[in-house]
């Protein structure tokens, strides 16, 4: 797909930001949704090998890129942003989440949005994690950060306690992408409000009515695997699914076939 086969947009969500989306292709509608650090211009190379069978959108989530942010941040204004992105696609979607983004989705879906399918990514939950545990030193660290204006630090903090190693950090940091980073860092703690304490939401999971397919890589971390595990098992209608080799940055032409046959049935 080349540039002119996109069409970019704006809808506006339930406070009046504006979230600016994509549109590909043509076919029913799927939402991607990004997670952590991402944009639309992140999701692009799955949303081109999904566009020759589905309408796909890709939206830079509020506070990144083209979108605009309205403090106080919530959740469920992020949820709402998803609910604009959707009513402009024509009312019902199906939606795939990355990481982080995948559990936004599933908190979507859980409060009533009009999904009528979903897979979701490698959603970071904690299987070690408790209910009611504060928040990890890490995150509240991070928060310090970011109050403190200190974006770059912020994010590479971020990036060590994913499993970057330092030298690669550091390297990043002298690469021009490490600006592009930077520039939404300070979304980094929606993130982490969307995960609360990484404790899986069973509760909330048990009301997702939608067919769900959670989807892990074979040479990811056991903690992010078995998090996948149980998060399939907590859904009304969900199913398990390992790509074999993928990591968490799993690589698009392996995953957009596996989508694009989950989708299509």
């Amino acid at each position: 797909m080349d540039n002119m086969s996109r069409t970019l947009n704006r809808a506006r969500s339930g406070d009046g930001t504006r979230i600016a989306y994509e549109r590909r292709g043509d076919g029913p509608p799927l939402v991607l949704v990004g997670g952590a650090l991402c944009t639309a211009a992140t999701d692009a190379p799955l949303a081109a090998l999904l566009a020759p069978r589905f309408t796909v959108i890709t939206y830079d989530r509020r506070g990144r890129a083209a979108s605009g942010d309205t403090a106080p941040y919530a959740v469920d204004r992020e949820i709402e942003d998803l609910a604009a992105v959707i009513a402009d696609a024509g009312g019902e979607v199906s939606v795939h989440g990355m990481s982080s983004g995948g559990a936004l989705a599933l908190r979507a879906a859980a409060a009533g949005l009009p999904i009528t399918q979903l897979s979701a990514y490698e959603p970071p939950f904690n299987p070690a994690a408790r209910a009611g545990q504060r928040p990890a030193a890490p995150v509240i660290r991070l928060r310090e950060l970011l109050a403190a204006g200190l974006c770059g630090d912020a994010l590479a903090l971020f990036l060590g306690e994913a499993g970057m190693p330092a030298e690669t950090v550091s390297r990043m940091r002298h690469a021009p992408m490490w600006a592009e980073l930077e520039s939404v860092a300070h979304t980094l703690p929606y993130d982490h409000e969307i995960m609360g304490n990484g404790a899986l939401p069973a509760g909330l999971l048990s009301r997702v009515g939608t067919r769900v397919m959670v989807v892990d890589g074979g040479a990811s971390p056991p903690w992010m695997r078995e998090a996948a595990r149980l998060v399939a098992r907590a859904l009304p209608r969900g199913r398990h699914r390992t790509l074999t080799g993928q990591t968490h940055e799993v690589a698009p032409h392996v995953l957009a076939p596996v989508l694009a046959d989950f989708f299509a049935a």
